[in-house]
């Protein structure tokens, strides 16, 4: 039977309390995007470049509230989370290759009900992230040349955007030469580093006596670790955004694990340098609030107006920018997909000339300025961490219930450990959402309100208008009539 049969026989709704609206034959002219701009290498580049601002700025927080041990442990724990959950959406986004991602995975396990909710903790942790790596880029331009504040969020937000509007192929490869910089600029900082190791700086933040379980290397007990685990995050976080850009490669089915897999190996390396390099060489005491602690750490043992700690804070710029860069990359594909389906507004997947979700880079640009505006670095992170591991737990459960549900399935690439390794990375998603209230209950319940906003509008209004041809619906339309008729 062919597709077009198929979708004639297909119920129009699972569950009565969602419904589809006829759309005109132009809905999806006018929402296409850029095919085969990206192959293995360059989605490789583009999951290191989502990531590797977490290596310049942000997890060291992790230090002052669980010292050197307390983040070591977080940070086996999360790498481990993150693995599992890499090798679970290598085997999905090579089955079902859409610009949602994880929350295609999830709608087509767990209905529209699912999907929406993974692809709204997606689009929390997006939407929030460059507004985190914003005040960060404020605090190493400020080392630069002594200007900080809105003037700088506004600027990089209105360039990096338009890059963006400029076409997809054109702004991955600008991505990747700067992930190319910024690989560089931690290379040098390792190089400058190794020589000044010394383990006994990894344990200079005195003991707390009040908690329980506290030492050199626990300095705040075992509560340390719990409370370490947002920013161990922070070392990984958004490297799950590559079938994001499914829609775009080349050769989905090969390219999309190669692509995460890769990124996900060098993140690692990346991880374990900076985690023992920084506090072994500058002290876990003065790096664990320092804005820019690659390049306090050089600055520590060279000098201020060092040409290694010059270079790393010129050069390590661009790692925050390649972060930043990227993640704009990620949101505006979530909500071009979320959108396109009819969860969000309509108007927000029109793609232009260039065939780019002109809407979706720039209303959540807008917002993320706005957010950037508060200075709470470690706020945002908290708030990015809470949405990440919402959709974590998601896109974890939607691996197991498609390997159940669907066993059948064309899986170019299969997971190894199969639902062993993606219940792992259930397990541990949930520990890490409850880490965040540990950090700061204000985090999870700005976070809250921002799911109890969009919740409402799916209740109230979009539930009732989904397009039954974005490519999500249509699948799971296909696989309801293939059930029905079987």
């Amino acid at each position: 039977m062919s597709q077009e049969s198929k979708l004639q026989h297909a119920p129009k709704t699972k569950n009565r309390s969602i419904e589809y609206k006829a759309v005109s034959d132009e809905y999806m002219s006018q929402r296409q995007l850029k095919k085969g701009v990206a192959g293995w290498v360059l989605l490789a580049s583009l999951g290191i470049s989502y990531v590797i601002s977490g290596d310049f700025a942000g997890w060291n927080f992790g230090l002052e509230l669980g010292g050197f041990g307390g983040m070591l442990i977080a940070t086996l724990v999360m790498g481990l989370m993150y693995i599992c959950l890499v090798l679970s959406l290598a085997e999905m986004s090579s089955s079902l290759p859409t610009a949602g991602g994880g929350y295609s995975f999830a709608r087509r396990t767990m209905g529209p009900w699912g999907g929406f909710l993974t692809g709204t903790a997606i689009l929390l942790e997006y939407a929030i992230a460059p507004a985190a790596i914003a005040i960060f880029i404020g605090g190493y331009v400020n080392e630069l040349i002594g200007i900080d504040g809105p003037i700088v969020y506004a600027a990089f937000y209105m360039v990096f955007v338009g890059l963006h509007l400029w076409g997809a192929g054109e702004a991955l490869r600008i991505m990747m030469g700067i992930t190319l910089l910024a690989v560089i600029a931690i290379g040098v900082f390792m190089v400058g580093m190794v020589p000044h190791f010394d383990s006994a700086n990894l344990f200079d933040i005195a003991a707390n006596p009040d908690v329980a379980g506290s030492s050199s290397f626990l300095p705040e007990g075992y509560m340390g670790i719990w409370a370490a685990l947002p920013f161990a995050m922070w070392l990984f976080l958004a490297v799950e955004g590559v079938p994001l850009a499914a829609e775009e490669a080349k050769n989905p089915a090969k390219d999309m694990p190669r692509g995460i897999i890769a990124s996900m190996l060098v993140l690692i390396i990346f991880a374990a340098a900076v985690l023992l390099l920084v506090p072994g060489g500058a002290g876990a005491e003065a790096m664990k609030t320092h804005g820019a602690p690659l390049v306090g750490a050089l600055q520590s043992v060279y000098g201020l107006d060092s040409l290694a700690a010059k270079f790393v804070n010129l050069v390590g710029l661009f790692g925050l920018i390649a972060s930043f860069f990227s993640i704009i990359y990620a949101y505006s594909r979530q909500v071009f997909a979320l959108s396109r389906a009819g969860y969000l507004p309509r108007f927000l997947s029109l793609s232009g000339k260039r065939k780019v979700p002109v809407w979706a880079l720039i209303v959540p640009g807008i917002l993320g300025f706005l957010l950037s505006l508060t200075g709470e670095g470690d706020l945002m992170i908290t708030m990015a961490v809470f949405g990440a591991t919402i959709s974590y737990a998601m896109m974890s459960l939607s691996h197991i219930l498609l390997r159940k549900k669907e066993p059948n399935l064309e899986r170019p690439y299969k997971t190894p450990g199969g639902i062993v390794t993606s219940s792992i990375a259930l397990i541990l998603s949930l520990v890490a959402l409850a880490s965040t209230f540990v950090v700061s209950l204000q985090a999870a319940m700005w976070s809250a309100l921002f799911y109890l906003i969009m919740v409402t509008y799916f209740v109230l209004y979009s539930r009732h208008r989904l397009v039954a041809s974005a490519p999500e619906e249509e699948f799971d339309m296909i696989a309801s009539a293939e059930s029905e008729l079987n």
